[in-house]
């Protein structure tokens, strides 16, 4: 703020906005180099089923159970943790697409279910989802 002291007017005081438009300027180069670096990341959106309810295969799904008290089921059909690797491979073998389930107890640790995600990951399955007690109710 600058101050004036003398002359005939008296005493006035104003504001010196000169160091105030160079900060509006360092601002304004600043939010103009900014966009060019900056860059989000790919998400993709679920996208709408083209065929009708009734003729969605619902045998092609491949479901993952994982008990509380550590046992696997790959369709309802008991595995054990060694062979689940190798079972995994056998039903994706004749499959074009390779994506499956996890369902898990409420009860499941999450390194239970962390660990047959990786399983998944090194038999070559592209897509995991997981499935929850609660989507079955509808919550």
């Amino acid at each position: 703020m600058g101050m004036m002291v003398g002359g005939k007017r008296g005493i006035v005081s104003e504001m010196n906005v000169v160091p105030l438009i160079d900060i509006l300027l360092v601002l304004l180069v600043i939010f103009m180099i900014i966009p060019v670096y900056s860059k989000g990341l790919d998400a993709v959106i679920p996208q709408q089923s083209t065929l009708p309810p009734e003729q969605t295969q619902i045998d092609s799904v491949v479901v993952i159970q994982v008990f509380a008290d550590g046992t696997l089921r790959i369709n309802q059909k008991p595995v054990a943790w060694d062979a689940l690797s190798s079972r995994l491979e056998e039903v994706f073998k004749q499959r074009a697409s390779r994506i499956a389930f996890i369902r898990g107890d409420g009860p499941v640790e999450f390194g239970v279910v962390a660990k047959v995600i990786d399983v998944m990951h090194t038999s070559g399955i592209a897509s995991v989802g997981l499935l929850t007690p609660d989507l079955d109710k509808g919550l």
